[in-house]
């Protein structure tokens, strides 16, 4: 057995149904879950159709590198929505099954057994597992001193808070790279969730700062969240030529290969930007809605990016979300789950993630509910 998988942790969703071990839910009311980042709007009709009509391709194998088209149609995405030249279609895109997947895949490319993985912290927990499966070492956070570090995971905007990364952070973060060679991966599978402004890209980062080619730079989005369809597992890797000739390689003999018929339904969902502006517009309501009900002691900012209410709470987080789901029959995740004590506390403690993916009404009495059992503790 592979020693290095003694390293997990467990996810963040077996702590929670330990944690939720025994405590049983209020009956009178219905259950809310909030706790999982999975998208609940409608899949939009044209990928589905364009999914249908491509069935026939399930009787061919499909080849790792994924149809040029495919390839094509990501790279002018890319160009139209963060206004810079079109990636190489043939060196500089490969899809992926998904972004899990490929952040995971990614590691196991780029490190050395003995080298240091730069994670945030708060993080998605695939930057930690990937790293320590590759025999590497996770920091958390942003370390003083970056010798040995030979990959930075980025996400932005982020999960769980929803900030993002402005130029000046992309400048330091390149100049570091430069500095000490290490690659980074920016995770920006939340990028078409804002209210705002477009968050900043970081090919877009690049290309304002003169870096041509993205050295060292590969960014990985997906449509899970931009298009509401997670079980396409469908998303790309885009930027350095040279990294992304090795991630195929990989990947070749991985067995990643993304099936025709998600491929054409992929094309659909890229080509198209009038569902993503009703997405947009459906969790633009629901936060409207959601935060004026989150009231002292709760404190909540609404995210730059991102469908998460991250909530500070007044007591433990732990406590809060067994006592929360065991009186009021809502479910969201302990801040703490998604965070490690890098020697000056949790950073996630006595925080919540809130995911805004249940209809409207739902995430309006989960709001209710959750200030009602904080009037009573």
């Amino acid at each position: 057995m592979n020693p290095l998988l003694d390293r997990l942790q467990p996810y963040p969703f077996e702590k929670l149904r330990a944690l939720l071990a025994g405590a049983a839910p209020n009956p009178a009311l219905a259950p809310i879950n909030l706790s999982i980042g999975e998208p609940r709007h409608p899949t939009p009709a044209l990928v589905k159709q364009a999914l249908a009509g491509a069935l026939d391709g399930l009787a061919t194998y499909p080849a790792t590198a994924g149809l040029r088209a495919m390839r094509q149609a990501i790279a002018g995405w890319l160009a139209r929505r963060y206004a810079i030249p079109a990636p190489d279609a043939d060196t500089q895109v490969l899809p992926v099954n998904g972004t899990r997947e490929a952040l995971f895949a990614f590691a196991q490319t780029v490190l050395r057994p003995g080298a240091r993985v730069v994670c945030p912290n708060p993080f998605y927990q695939i930057y930690e597992g990937a790293a320590l499966l590759a025999g590497a070492t996770p920091v958390y956070g942003e370390p003083e001193d970056w010798s040995g570090v030979e990959l930075a995971y980025v996400c932005s905007p982020a999960n769980p808070g929803g900030e993002v990364l402005d130029l000046e952070g992309w400048r330091r973060l390149f100049e570091l790279s430069d500095r000490h060679g290490f690659v980074i991966a920016s995770d920006e599978c939340y990028s078409e969730i804002y209210f705002e402004r477009p968050p900043l890209g970081a090919l877009e980062a690049a290309f304002k700062l003169g870096r041509a080619g993205a050295a060292r730079l590969v960014v990985f989005s997906s449509l899970s969240k931009r298009s509401n369809c997670p079980g396409l597992r469908s998303g790309f890797a885009a930027g350095d030529a040279a990294l992304l000739k090795k991630f195929l390689l990989y990947r070749t003999y991985h067995g990643s290969a993304m099936s025709l018929a998600v491929q054409h339904a992929s094309i659909a969902a890229w080509s198209d930007e009038r569902h993503v502006r009703e997405n947009r517009r459906l969790y633009a309501e629901k936060f409207a809605a959601v935060l004026p009900l989150v009231r002292p002691p709760l404190e909540a900012a609404m995210p730059q990016g991102g469908f998460y209410l991250w909530i500070r709470t007044p007591l433990d987080d732990t406590q809060f979300v067994r006592r929360l789901y065991a009186e009021y029959n809502v479910l969201v995740l302990p801040g703490s789950y998604l965070a490690r004590d890098a020697g000056r506390g949790n950073p996630g403690g006595n925080h919540v993630r809130v995911a805004l993916v249940a209809p409207l009404e739902e995430c309006v009495e989960a709001a209710r509910r959750i200030n009602r059992f904080v009037e009573g503790i």
